[in-house]
């Protein structure tokens, strides 16, 4: 009689520990009953029927990197991560439109938003994921050339990306982004690649090599220009200066004369011609450039003697009159 309590107490811990079940922050669990989809537990404290309600298992795809090798693992699981997931698959051979094999490794970021659908409406959702990928990929890549597959990056990140938020959305699936991690391109074509590199390079080093020389070339150019005009500006400024100088000295010079000539005029009480006074002084000044070579009798004279002698005669009589 003391056995059989002890048996329903027991039992009854079993079927409540059974059915009491703690479900973490950002977790799920799809419950079926007898067989048939009950309903999707949410965080926290959730009580099931033992026996009758069951977790549903899901197998599960998993991926791990050792050593840069790839080695996939199928778990059957039955809490399902809401968190957004990182998915890195394989490289993969993709042939471009030009013929041309390249090794392409992608990045996957999705989020399961519908549990139900991700459990009854796929059987392995990381495994059909990553097979929607890799198809998508090569379509993607195979409608574009080599150089469009490097320059495109972002591009065919959009499009992998739109494809397939459409495609898995049927699973209860979100794809926030695709990133093509790697494009490696075959060693020949790589090598190529490279030697078209330096030669650009060499040419834009040309190129800027050249137009600073013409740019060099033009700004002598201009100094030369430059200076030829500022040292003829300054010969025409010290031309016109000196000629500014000069006339200013024969004003000067016949201001002096035409002073001398007024004073001598007043000297003379305005009756004698003071013209004739400044043409025999003149004369007598004259006299002193004449050349007369030692032991030569012959003395040189201007021709126009007479007019001298004259002026001379009006010297006479100019100062015989004074006394």
């Amino acid at each position: 009689m003391f056995i059989f309590p002890v048996i329903i107490l027991i039992a009854i811990v079993v079927m409540i520990s059974q059915g009491t079940i703690v479900v973490r922050q950002a977790e799920t669990m799809i419950i079926e009953r007898l067989g048939k989809y009950n309903r999707t537990l949410e965080s926290g404290l959730n009580f099931i029927i033992p026996l009758i309600d069951t977790p549903k298992a899901v197998k599960w795809r998993s991926v791990k990197t050792v050593n840069g090798q790839y080695f996939a693992q199928i778990r059957n699981i039955t809490r399902i991560d809401l968190r957004e997931s990182v998915y890195d698959f394989p490289r993969q051979n993709v042939i471009t439109s030009d013929n041309v094999t390249i090794e392409i490794n992608a990045l996957l970021y999705f989020q399961i938003t519908d549990p139900e659908k991700s459990v009854y409406e796929i059987e392995n959702l990381p495994d059909a994921i990553e097979k929607l990928t890799q198809t998508t990929l090569r379509n993607v890549i195979g409608g574009l050339s080599l150089d469009e597959t490097f320059v495109s990056r972002d591009k065919v990140n959009d499009q992998l990306r739109l494809i397939l938020d459409e495609a898995t959305d049927k699973w209860g699936v979100k794809v926030n982004r695709v990133e093509l991690q790697d494009i490696v391109p075959p060693v020949e074509i790589r090598q190529s690649m490279e030697k078209q590199m330096k030669a650009e390079r060499d040419k834009r080093a040309s190129i800027l090599q050249a137009e600073g020389d013409k740019q060099a070339r033009i700004l002598n150019a201009e100094g030369y220009r430059d200076a030829e005009i500022s040292r003829a500006e300054g010969e025409r400024r010290a031309k016109i200066l000196e000629a500014e100088g000069e006339a200013e000295a024969k004003l000067k010079i016949a201001q002096a004369e035409s002073e001398a000539i007024k004073m001598i005029s007043d000297a003379l009480g305005g009756e004698r011609n003071p013209g004739a006074y400044q043409l025999a002084t003149k004369y007598i000044d004259a006299f002193k450039n004449i050349s007369i070579k030692e032991g030569d009798k012959t003395v040189f004279m201007p021709f126009e003697t007479s007019s001298m002698l004259s002026s001379l005669g009006s010297i006479k009589e100019i100062f015989t009159d004074k006394k």
